[in-house]
């Protein structure tokens, strides 16, 4: 994998989180460098340490892993898309539309986190094509 697919898969993982952040930065009703800050650290780091986490989980677990995760990959986003779908039809975020942000520490971390379950998700598909290839080769 050369350095532009790299490029466009963190471009692609950045683009919840960034949109999430902007979302709460537009919902302020007086910006500030603190809450700013705060935010864009608590994304960031997330954005960072989740690749990470999914690496260092993915190539513990590889071998065990590797013969069912394309089944837990299709549960969890049938899951996530279901739940997507539900909430659509059912509407229920009116009472959110008028509701000033605040730096709510759990909130964000919540959001952080889910934002960036995928890239733990890709940390750990890029440790099982790494186990995948290796022993491939030993073959």
């Amino acid at each position: 994998m050369g350095i532009t697919e790299l490029l466009l898969i963190s471009l692609g993982l950045a683009m919840d989180a960034f949109s999430v952040s902007v979302c709460k930065g537009l919902s302020m009703k007086k910006l500030n460098l603190k809450g700013g800050v705060i935010t864009a650290l608590f994304f960031g780091v997330f954005q960072a340490l989740m690749p990470m986490i999914g690496y260092f989980l993915g190539s513990r677990f590889a071998d065990f892993i590797s013969s069912f995760s394309h089944w837990v990959s299709f549960g969890l986003l049938a899951v996530i898309g279901g739940k997507m779908m539900i909430e659509a039809v059912r509407g229920g975020d009116e009472e959110e539309s008028g509701k000033e942000y605040s730096l709510d520490i759990k909130e964000l971390f919540l959001l952080a986190v889910a934002t960036s379950i995928d890239a733990l998700a890709v940390g750990i598909v890029f440790a099982a094509e790494k186990t995948l290839f290796s022993h491939r080769s030993l073959s």
